[in-house]
């Protein structure tokens, strides 16, 4: 090697030694574990963080939000970011904690945040939209149209924290104040009239008013699902795909703990998260039942004998990924197809389950009309003696103004301020 190669060799050397934390700081070691951890995407990023926790008790809770809050600000931002960190000084993955840095930028050591900060000041504008706005071009392709650059640049921003108010335990009002003497700041939605929307993301586990069953974590645009059902005291109603239970607990509110209100779900384990719920609700006509499938006899037997029935279908997320960044990673377009058959074959089973004269709700948290509209028209195209109701006019009946009310439900995290929620509300003749 020439002695001139050998000076170059050694200024890249002392470069790249410059732009490292000096000594290794333990914040960002913690961090590029964790990082490597999530993106791995074998799993939820919500899980993965959750038992990196639980496996390192020593981490303290200052650290623990650090970690957590960079992680998820380089998933929102992946795909952008890996592009842009082509040029770091660093190893890639320490290029992306810095850029999504969100402790002290010290750590980072002086040419680390130098070239951080320059290279969030670049003018993204002639890049590629899906590239700017970090999306897989499958997913940028389906959300193109008019609106396509807000929708899509309020997906890489974090989602509030929104709470439900049991009615039957509190009012909005008693249930805020409660709230504001435990040190934890919030606001009613401007939709729901139970909502309540916390800012910053406080202890609320170990709040009075949620320890006591006063507030359920429940997104506003979610609870909608529940005042377009409208259930009524006394009926009987299903919650076909009740997961965790949150709109089940806002239904059986609604009837004032009176009828009987079912929720299915194929899952038990997500059952097994509405069990501790139910029982700080102080609910009593909930009956949580596992089944098999959409098709199973206890769902069979009550053929023709519900009143109102909601449909909250599995489906690709799209609308919660401001909570769920992750999901974008994960997911595939070839999927969105098989997700709409299924949605159709759930719809279809439950459906069945309503006499004539009886309210079905079928609601997705995507953004793709594949899964909302396509499978509402194709339902109601195939099943006689179905149609839908006004959605838009029905909640205008409650008082409740939506900023751009239509027949369907279309909920957008940009306009509303809530995840993005689609709901028909359709009614047998």
């Amino acid at each position: 090697m020439s002695a001139r190669k050998g000076s170059q060799g050694s200024q890249r050397a002392r470069s790249r030694a410059t732009a490292r934390p000096a000594g290794g700081d333990a914040q960002l070691n913690a961090a590029r574990e964790l990082l490597a951890a999530v993106l791995r995407f074998d799993a939820p990023a919500d899980a993965v963080v959750s038992r990196h926790f639980r496996a390192h008790p020593q981490l303290g809770q200052r650290d623990r939000h650090v970690l957590a809050e960079t992680v998820y600000q380089v998933v929102r931002q992946l795909r952008l970011w890996r592009e842009l960190a082509q040029g770091a000084p660093v190893a890639p993955d320490l290029a992306l904690l810095a850029l999504g840095w969100q402790g002290d930028v010290a750590r980072l050591g002086d040419a680390l945040a130098a070239w951080r900060e320059q290279t969030l000041a670049r003018d993204l504008a002639k890049l590629p939209a899906a590239l700017r706005y970090s999306l897989p071009d499958w997913l940028a392709q389906a959300l193109a149209g008019d609106g396509f650059d807000a929708l899509a640049a309020s997906l890489l921003q974090p989602a509030p924290l929104d709470l439900r108010v049991n009615v039957l335990k509190a009012t909005r009002d008693e249930a805020l104040q409660r709230l504001r003497a435990d040190g934890i700041d919030a606001q009613p939605t401007p939709l729901s009239p139970w909502g309540l929307r916390v800012h910053g993301k406080p202890a609320l586990q170990h709040a009075g008013a949620f320890v006591d069953g006063w507030v359920e974590v429940q997104d506003e645009g979610s609870q909608l699902l529940a005042l377009l059902l409208a259930p009524r005291r006394g009926e009987m109603v299903a919650d076909f795909c009740a997961g965790a239970g949150g709109k089940t607990l806002a239904l059986g509110a609604m009837m004032r703990n009176s009828g009987r209100l079912y929720a299915f779900d194929t899952a038990a384990h997500r059952l097994d998260k509405l069990r501790p719920r139910l029982a700080r609700s102080g609910l009593s006509n909930v009956y949580p039942v596992v089944i098999a499938h959409e098709r199973d006899d206890r769902v069979r037997r009550l053929a023709g004998k519900l009143d109102r029935v909601l449909v909250d279908a599995p489906c690709s997320g799209t609308g919660t990924l401001r909570r769920n960044p992750d999901l974008k990673w994960r997911l595939h377009g070839d999927e969105i197809a098989r997700l709409a058959e299924q949605q159709g074959a759930i719809l279809r089973a439950a459906a069945q389950l309503v006499k004539p004269g009886g309210r079905l709700v079928y609601a997705t948290c995507s953004l793709l009309r594949a899964e909302n509209q396509d499978v509402v028209d194709a339902f109601v195209a195939a099943q006689p003696g179905w149609r839908v109701l006004d959605a838009g006019a029905l909640l205008a009946q409650q008082q409740l103004a939506l900023s751009a009310p239509s027949p369907m439900l279309e909920l957008r995290p940009e306009r509303d301020a809530t995840d993005g929620f689609f709901a028909a509300v359709l009614q047998r003749e």
